[in-house]
């Protein structure tokens, strides 16, 4: 009965209490897990692969001929298919992406009447020949097409753990002039450029997450690809140049004795060196053959695509990449005559130097033997080692287009994230490493573009605003600059500048590379993986910043004096919770920082710091460095009028 009695009494004073001083808050949801990221075999709660993770591989030997007279490419393909996965394959799905150039393709079909940047021409699409697959002995030709796809049959199952397929095929296609400003071909003074990318079958993702990726391609999602080694021969004109991803394997055989020590000169050059000299366009004795065609062969490891563009009317330029591990690696650009100037595209070399060489040095090395950006009638488009970027860029516009497709190399090449479904994972990482390429190119010569978020506040507070977490297909096109590019790349910022420090995040951050590089990696890995490196629960800000559409807004209700003891009182005002990073500036004119922790918040939206000082408060600033976007700035400081109780 004592136990009883004295229970009964605690809980009176507790409703006295709760009477005496309002209903208590609780913000805890806010801060509860916002998806399932619990672990299994294949991907742990620690945000790293598990013992059970499996990525199938995909080498692909092709060999293709352009036919500049009527535009088109046809081409052979072989590809070996690795069948890691726990489970036989009775098919695999490939994707046929010039099906999309087609009059009743679902992308066509589902482009706005106005059109957007992803209409396209439309033809006949891609014509498959030849095919043929085999596991083992048994050789089987059924393929069905539908749309973008095609499901590749087997006589027998694929076994699983390492079984191996080869499926081999003939293709054709006319080039189209407006490839939805990812490939094409553009009409300049001096001849034709083409810009050939998603041009031949390529396999789908086969993963633990969804099984076979196979979602259309409409336009807006880009693409996922698993990794694998390609060995490419391009034939051509003869005086065409060709560029392309990765290591041109005989530079000897297609360029004369001149070109081949020009050449040799730019692998060792710190300065940009003409191969191809502006008066030189069109002079068909800088290659090997006088007549006929002659075959570009090239080679990259572990990659996930390759491209490649040819042109007679190139101006050709490159320099030596230093990479910390010595590696060789050569920065390339080719471009028309209509691109040239100091203005223009003549620093491209220089540019697409400067910043494959930072990124190397700040996350991850550079894995491949060649960076080549080549101008094209396309606004910007990456693949691993080679960009297309608009033609007519020039000076800051040229910097920052390279910049971001060279960027592309660490996210979605070397991260192998599914573009197709969560752009923020490569256009967002991308954006915010970009941010800091632009800040240090010649001491910041050219304005980083997020320097100031709350210029961004009228996109925060408009109510067509969508999540980041929108399907780039599905998304207002208005809005996708926003929730794929500078949403996540101000969420990225928000977490080294303001919420973790640069140490941590970019311990965690260069961690989440690295063990995830050549790998397709989920949102929910990249999570974890963050929290885990970084030592924080970051729930409250994964969840509200990059699944919802809240915004940020601290204020500073009032500060009071009571007997040598300061007493302020914050607000949160915004759905997305945040620390309390505040300058707190005395009458002497000195300045301390005072920060409250984001736990403040799970008790409820206002909340009171008791705190000495034996310096004369003059003013207090939230955020001086305007880090966050606070969507109302004007409740951030609080003015001199202090008053006492």
């Amino acid at each position: 009965m004592k136990i009883i009695s004295k229970f009964l009494l605690l809980l009176g004073c507790s409703i006295v209490s709760a009477v005496s001083y309002g209903q208590i808050e609780n913000n805890q949801d806010v801060f509860d897990e916002f998806m399932n990221r619990n672990g299994n075999q294949y991907r742990t709660a620690s945000g790293k692969p598990g013992p059970a993770y499996f990525q199938n591989e995909a080498d692909y030997k092709i060999k293709v001929r352009l036919n500049p007279e009527n535009h088109s490419l046809e081409g052979q393909i072989i590809m070996t298919y690795i069948n890691n996965s726990p489970q036989d394959l009775d098919y695999i799905w490939m994707f046929l992406e010039q099906n999309r150039f087609t009059e009743n393709s679902r992308g066509t079909l589902t482009t706005p009447a106005g059109g957007n940047r992803y209409v396209g021409d439309t033809g006949k699409g891609v014509k498959i020949t030849n095919l043929e697959s085999k596991v083992r002995r048994a050789t089987s030709t059924k393929h069905l097409i539908n749309d973008t796809r095609m499901q590749v049959f087997f006589d027998q199952p694929l076994k699983a753990e390492g079984g191996k397929a080869e499926v081999s095929m003939n293709f054709e296609f006319k080039i189209p002039v407006d490839g939805m400003d990812r490939m094409g071909r553009l009409s300049t003074k001096n001849g034709e450029i083409y810009a050939l990318a998603q041009w031949f079958p390529q396999v789908a993702v086969f993963d633990d997450i969804q099984g076979w990726n196979i979602e259309p391609y409409l336009g807006a999602g880009e693409f996922y690809y698993d990794y694998g080694d390609f060995e490419v021969e391009v034939t051509v004109p003869h005086d065409y140049l060709v560029v392309a991803s990765g290591e041109l394997l005989n530079p000897k055989d297609v360029m004369s004795d001149k070109l081949y020590n020009r050449y040799e000169k730019a692998q060792n050059s710190e300065e940009t060196v003409y191969l191809i000299k502006p008066e030189e366009i069109g002079d068909a004795s800088l290659f090997a053959k006088s007549s006929g065609t002659q075959t570009w062969e090239f080679q990259i490891e572990n990659s996930r695509d390759f491209a490649f563009s040819a042109s007679k009317a190139f101006i050709w330029d490159a320099a030596k990449i230093n990479l910390q591990s010595g590696e060789d690696c050569l920065a390339q650009s080719a471009y028309p005559i209509e691109s040239d100037g100091q203005d223009a595209w003549s620093r491209s070399t220089e540019y697409s130097k400067a910043s494959v060489e930072h990124y190397s040095e700040m996350w991850f090395e550079y894995p491949y033997p060649a960076a080549v950006n080549v101008a094209a009638d396309i606004g910007g488009m990456e693949y691993p080692g080679l960009n297309f970027c608009s033609w007519q860029s020039k000076g800051a516009s040229l910097w920052g287009v390279t910049d971001h497709e060279f960027g592309h190399n660490w996210f979605p090449m070397i991260v192998g994230s599914n573009e197709r479904r969560y752009a923020w994972m490569d256009e967002g990482f991308n954006t915010f490493i970009n941010y800091y390429s632009t800040l240090a190119f010649n001491d910041g010569e050219y304005p980083a573009r997020l320097g100031q978020p709350r210029n961004l506040t009228g996109w925060f507070l408009s109510d067509e605003r969508e999540g980041i977490d929108t399907y780039p297909d599905v998304a207002n096109l208005r809005n996708l600059g926003m929730i794929a590019y500078y949403k996540p790349a101000l969420g990225l910022i928000m977490l080294r500048e303001y919420i973790l420090g640069e140490e941590r995040f970019d311990f965690a951050f260069r961690s989440y590379i690295e063990t995830w590089a050549y790998k397709h990696p989920q949102p929910k890995d990249f999570f974890n993986h963050m929290e885990n490196a970084a030592g924080e629960n970051l729930n409250w800000f994964f969840g509200n910043w990059f699944y919802g559409t809240g915004n940020i807004d601290l204020a500073i209700d009032s500060l009071r004096e009571r007997n040598g003891e300061y007493f302020l009182t914050v607000s949160n005002n915004g759905e997305v919770p945040m620390p309390v990073k505040m300058k707190i500036t005395y009458q002497d004119g000195t300045t301390s920082m005072k920060t409250l922790p984001v736990e403040i918040w799970q008790r409820g939206n206002t909340w009171t710091h008791k705190f000495t000082s034996d310096k004369t408060i003059q003013s207090i600033e939230i955020d001086p460095d305007k880090i966050l976007p606070d969507v109302n700035y004007s409740n951030d400081k609080w003015p001199v009028n202090l008053y006492k109780d």
